[in-house]
């Protein structure tokens, strides 16, 4: 259900940090903290999508200052209620057009979306003008770091267009993707113990590495790395997800 938080309002605000996804293991967030510290190199670091701060707060433990921007009340509601939640500042809003004041504390020197978020803008010229908006709160010599995965194409039968990526007795999921827009719609039916049902729909558009390139150079950045994923192993034609780094050229 759609409602001033987007697809993710307050009742997935309750369950997202009981997520048993591989991206909420403390081995998985440590690494990605522990890449996104380094790039940060000393500055100020944007997320976009901010959430329940599954990875800000980790990263401000580290000393690194964490802004964040993020659509859903509810989950930045989660995030406040965690120890040094407070001490994270967020606005309010969509990644795309949401800008934070810089005149005080400058232009950020990391910026980072993670966990597959940048699909949540649903049509390329949302996923163009985020790649800008980023731009603009960056610091020369910046960093913008996506992880995403690669588009599944591979999966889908011949004359289907369905992947199920989630089954199990109280719940399954799957995946219609229209190949010919690159949209994507993630389908989740679940079951309560008392046999009710309950489904939920969520709009994705999906996104190849380079055309993520080219998007970065229409806002003036420029690729600097791409790995299979946190690991920072090199990126093959085999690698279901990306991380990707790029950089404002220095002034």
């Amino acid at each position: 259900m759609i409602d001033e938080d987007g697809y993710f309002g307050e009742q997935q605000a309750e369950h997202y940090d009981r997520s048993a996804d591989a991206e909420f293991q403390a081995d998985v967030i440590e690494r990605t903290v522990e890449v996104l510290a380094e790039l940060a190199g000393g500055g100020r670091a944007l997320e976009l999508g901010i959430g329940t701060g599954r990875i800000a707060l980790p990263l401000a433990r580290r000393g690194v200052p964490v802004h964040g921007i993020d659509l859903s009340r509810a989950m930045v509601a989660r995030l406040r209620a965690k120890p040094g939640g407070e001490g994270i500042g967020v606005s309010i809003g969509d990644f795309v057009t949401t800008t934070v004041d810089t005149s005080a504390e400058g232009p950020f020197s990391l910026a980072y979306l993670v966990y597959n978020t940048i699909m949540n803008l649903a049509s390329q010229e949302a996923q163009v003008d985020c790649f800008r908006n980023v731009a603009a709160h960056l610091a020369p010599g910046g960093c913008f770091v996506i992880e995403v995965m690669v588009p599944e194409l591979r999966k889908i039968p011949a004359g289907q267009h369905i992947v199920p990526f989630r089954a199990g007795p109280t719940g399954w999921a799957y995946t219609e993707y229209d190949t010919a827009t690159q949209d994507a719609t993630c389908h989740y039916i679940s079951l309560t113990e008392d046999g009710r049902g309950a489904a939920r729909s969520v709009p994705f558009r999906y996104v190849w590495p380079a055309e993520l390139d080219l998007m970065a150079r229409l806002a003036g950045l420029r690729l600097r790395d791409r790995w299979d994923g946190w690991t920072r192993r090199p990126f093959t034609q085999d690698s279901v997800r990306h991380v990707s780094v790029w950089e404002k050229p220095p002034a």
